[in-house]
Order: structure tokens, then C-alpha cells, then sequence
């Protein structure tokens, strides 16, 4: 593996990646480029900026680590075309910004830098710089993550009440952390602080603009430790010089630095140069983080705080995986056995501990499957519905009650030209991915390796002809599972059959060709996860 660090991090963080024996570069300004053509994954801070062609130019580029909470430096869009993981370290560096946010607001309330700048300037004006206390006022806190919650812990410890308007925070979380949960018109209208807590997006662009303005409290105070865009700067300056707005703290600007912007200047502005996350313990914990999230990532293919595929915590992770390796194989599976390997549709069916876990990452995995069997251009867990997306691949997932004899499965049904081909599986106790049915026939059989797969009139012989067939190709025969609709004879029945040995695609015409077989195909899956560890 070769790591690349192009922005200083951590050097706990250095050490981690090195100890696992894989080459750690810290290349020099202007040789990036050069060093990720191969390069296995990339770790940037904030200087570094991760563009589509940079990635273009990566072919062997697997994994993108933002030591930090923004991925405004990183095409995240051209990142998972490739089916590159982008990931970040949300909350590293939480405790900082909130302190930060604090000392923006105390130095806010009570002219800290005004009366600085006065001493300095050899006056003491002490009548010119009375200030307003934190104690009974109410904080809004637009957004309530990590950040958001470290800073309501500190102003429930200035006796401040805290509103917070946060679409993605349940009522439940916001009363155990003693926090009023409001729509944001609410929290703009009750507020005698204002702090922004929210990514950047779409939607929240410029969200403070001179209407939001409008609807808060006349001589309200607004600090800004997350993104500079999320404020209508020109229409906020109208407001300071108004005295709708007391006063802003501001972190961050929507150009940095800021030299147009028309805050610059204003005597009831405190600005910072972005520097909120900016402590050496912060910079020490994301560092560490990220290394130690790529480490696994490559290593073991744990998903931490990924920005453009679901995350999920290390155990449920660890629970989940089989049935990832499932899911793949029986995409694969599928995409073989189908008459045609052009699809308008994919339907999952989850029973159980797959669809409790989390089947919309499993549908990617099923996808991966299908799609591999299919394209020439590889897919994985990250670009899989992105790129079905983009050939007109409809997915469709349900979740079904528990079955009896096998209460964790999981159904893949491809679709085309009206006819539909599914395949029922499982995890078996080893840890291994196991056939249970096809077309709702039911066969067991392991999903690895070199599969036969036949269909034929139920009749007396037919077995027997195909075992003879391969054996006089010098075919050895590893597993035979069988299966058919009805008792009575004349019905349809399946055959599939685990072959070892590097198979020619010729042996299908020869049980083709044998008598009462309608159907041969083969599938050719990879070996079992456990049967590679033993080797």
C-alpha cells in the first residue's frame, strides 16, 4: 500500500499508518500529482485541494481521508464516480470550535478586543465598554451535532437557554441534552444569540440573509464558527450598521480571506481567521483519527464517517459484513445465470438480521455483483447506485417477516423484457454465503467457486448422465445440490453443481446435448472468504 499525507497531520498519526508496513509518503509542494498516480489512499487537511482531475489522474486511488469535519476542498461528486471513499473526522476537533465559539461570544458581550485595542492605544475609556451578561439570555444553535452539543453543554453552564433548529436531531436527543427543539422561524424570533452550527449545502446558502434578518430580535448577537457562505454577508453589514444586529463574531467568511467582504472593518465585528478547530489538541485527535480510519478502512474495510456512502459503527459493521459478501455474490450469481445479462431492474427482499442491519448498504453490495458481471468498468460499495443509476438499473428494496427455517436471507430478483429470475440466500453458521433457493426451487449449496448451473425435465437418469458427462471430461464434482417444483415426474427440476479446477465454458455444450436437458450455464463465483484465509 502507498499512503500519501499531503498535509501536515499528526505525527501519532504518521506512526499508525506506518506500523502497518505500508509506504508513507509526505511529498513535497508541486509532486503530488506524480506520487497519487500510485497511490493507494490520500490524507489532506484544509490546504490541499482534491480536484476531479487530481483524482482523475489516480487510477489506483481507493480511499480520500479528510483530517477534519469539511470536505469543501474535496470533489466528493468526482470521488464517488471513481468509487473512491471520501471520509472525515466530524467531532475531532468539536471541543475547539465550541470553546472558540464561546470566546467569540464573551469577547462579543462584553468589547474584549475594543478595550483591548483602547489600553493599547494608552486610554482607559471604562464607560465606553459596558457590557451584557450571558446568564438568562437564550442561545439558538442552528444545527445540533457534535459542535452544536458542545456548545449547549457550555451555555446550560453559563445558565443560558438553549434553542437549537435541526431537522436531523430527534426530540428524544434534543430533551436528553436539555434542549428546546424549534422550527427555525422559532429560533430566529427567540433568540438573544445566534450561533451557526450547519453544513453548507444547497439549502442552507446564505440561509441569514436580510429576510431571516428581519424576523430576529432587534440588537440580537450572530457568531459563525462553521461556514462563511451560510451568511448573506452584504445584507448582514446593512443590519450591524442598522443596529438590528448588536454585534457578530465571525470564524469564517464566504472568501478567504476576506478581503472584499463588507464586515471588514465594521467597530461591532470580532473576527477570526478560521481558526476555531485550530488547537494543538484538536489538530492531534483529527490527525490520529483520520490515520487510524484509513488504516481500517484498507486493511479490514471498516467504514467510518464516510461522506458519500452510509457509515455504521465498527460492531454493526463487523455483524453486517457477510451479508455484504452475500449480497455480492449473489448479484454475481444472478447477472450469470439470467438468460440475458441486460437488466431494467434489480428487487432486493430482506428477512431479518440483514434488513435490521443495514440492507441499503448490502443493495450497493448487491449491486456491485451484478454490475461487475456485466461492465467492463469495475464497481464497488461507493459508485455501485450511482453508476446502475446512470444504465437505467432501478433498484427496488423491501424488508419481509422472518422466515421458519431460515430467518436471516436474502432475495435477489433481476427483471427483463418481463421476465424475472430470483435467487434466495443466506450466511451459513460459518460465516459462509449459501444458495437456499432459485426461482423458488429450493436447492443449499455454497456460493463459491466454479458452479454448473442446469434445468431439466424431471425423468429417471438425468443425474446420472451428468455426472457421467463431466466425468468423462475429467471434471471432478465437489458438491451436487438439487431441486424441483413438484413430486410428480415431467416437472422441472435444477441441478448445481460445484466443479474443481479451472473449467472450460465448452463443458456447458456438452450437458447441453444430453437428453431432457432444457437449460447449462455456468457461474463462476470467487472462493469463500474462509476457504482464502485457509489457504
Amino acid at each position: 500500500m502507498k499512503i500519501i499525507v499531503a498535509d501536515k497531520i499528526s505525527e501519532r498519526g504518521l506512526a499508525l499508518l506506518r506500523q502497518s508496513g505500508w509506504e508513507v509518503l509526505t511529498p513535497p509542494p508541486g509532486s503530488l500529482a506524480g506520487e497519487l498516480a500510485t497511490a493507494d489512499a490520500l490524507v489532506v487537511r484544509s490546504a490541499t485541494k482534491v480536484t476531479a482531475a487530481l483524482i482523475e489522474n489516480a487510477p489506483r486511488l481507493r480511499v480520500i481521508g479528510r483530517a477534519g469535519v469539511g470536505v469543501d476542498n474535496v470533489d466528493v461528486e468526482a470521488a464517488t464516480r471513481r468509487g473512491i471513499l471520501v471520509m472525515n473526522t466530524p467531532g475531532g476537533n468539536a471541543v475547539s470550535v465550541a470553546e472558540h465559539t464561546f470566546a467569540l461570544l464573551l469577547g462579543l458581550a462584553r468589547s474584549v478586543p475594543q478595550a483591548s485595542a483602547s489600553i493599547h492605544a494608552g486610554k482607559w475609556e471604562k464607560s465606553a465598554f459596558s457590557g451584557t451578561e450571558m446568564r438568562g439570555k437564550t442561545i439558538g444553535l442552528v444545527g445540533l451535532g457534535r459542535v452544536g452539543m458542545e456548545v449547549a453543554r457550555r451555555a446550560r453552564a453559563l445558565d443560558m437557554k438553549v434553542l437549537a433548529s435541526d431537522p436531523y436531531v430527534t426530540p428524544a436527543a434534543a430533551r436528553e441534552a436539555d434542549v428546546e427543539l424549534v422550527p427555525l422561524d422559532e429560533l430566529l424570533q427567540r433568540s438573544d444569540v445566534i450561533s451557526l452550527h450547519t453544513s453548507l449545502s444547497a439549502a442552507t446558502e446564505k440561509m441569514i440573509g436580510a429576510a431571516a434578518i428581519a424576523r430576529m430580535k432587534k440588537g440580537v448577537r450572530l457568531v459563525n464558527c462553521a461556514r462563511g457562505e451560510l451568511i448573506d454577508e452584504a445584507a448582514l453589514a446593512a443590519a450591524l450598521r442598522s443596529g438590528q444586529v448588536a454585534g457578530a463574531a465571525l470564524d469564517t467568511f464566504a472568501q478567504e480571506p476576506p478581503k472584499n467582504s463588507p464586515l471588514i472593518g465594521l467597530p461591532n465585528v470580532i473576527a477570526t481567521p478560521h481558526i476555531a478547530g485550530s488547537t494543538a489538541e484538536a489538530q492531534e485527535e483529527v490527525g490520529t483519527a483520520i490515520a487510524q480510519q484509513v488504516r481500517d478502512y484498507l486493511a479490514e474495510g471498516l467504514i467510518r464517517n464516510a461522506v458519500n456512502m452510509p457509515a455504521m459503527p465498527p460492531e454493526q459493521y463487523r455483524r453486517l459484513r457477510p451479508y455484504l459478501e452475500l449480497g455480492e455474490r449473489l448479484g454475481a450469481f444472478v447477472a450469470q445465470a439470467a438468460a440475458s445479462p441486460s437488466f431494467s431492474r434489480v428487487r432486493i427482499r430482506y428477512a431479518g438480521e440483514p434488513g435490521e442491519l443495514g440492507s441499503r448498504l448490502i443493495g450497493s453490495a448487491v449491486l456491485v455483483g451484478v454490475l461487475n458481471s456485466a461492465l467492463d468498468e469495475k464497481v464497488n460499495l461507493v459508485n455501485a447506485t450511482e453508476v446502475a443509476a446512470s444504465r437505467g438499473l432501478a433498484l427496488e428494496e423491501t424488508v419481509r417477516p422472518r422466515g421458519r427455517g431460515f430467518p436471516n436471507t436474502v432475495e435477489v430478483t433481476v427483471s427483463n423484457d418481463g421476465r424475472d429470475l430470483a435467487v434466495e440466500g443466506t450466511v451459513g453458521q460459518d460465516g459462509s454465503p449459501r444458495i437456499l433457493a432459485l426461482d423458488g426451487i429450493g436447492l443449499e449449496a455454497p456460493l463459491e467457486g466454479t458452479l454448473l448451473l442446469s434445468r431439466n425435465i424431471d425423468v429417471p437418469g438425468v443425474i446420472g448422465r451428468i455426472g457421467t458427462a463431466l466425468g468423462s471430461l475429467g471434471i471432478n464434482i465437489a458438491t451436487f445440490a438439487l431441486g424441483r417444483r413438484a413430486p410428480a415426474g415431467g416437472s422441472e427440476a435444477l441441478a448445481l453443481v460445484g466443479l474443481d479446477g479451472n473449467i472450460d465454458s465448452s463443458v456447458v455444450q456438452h450437458v447441453l446435448a444430453l437428453p431432457s436437458v432444457t437449460e447449462a450455464r455456468l457461474v463462476r463465483l470467487p472462493a469463500a472468504a474462509r476457504a482464502q484465509a485457509a489457504g
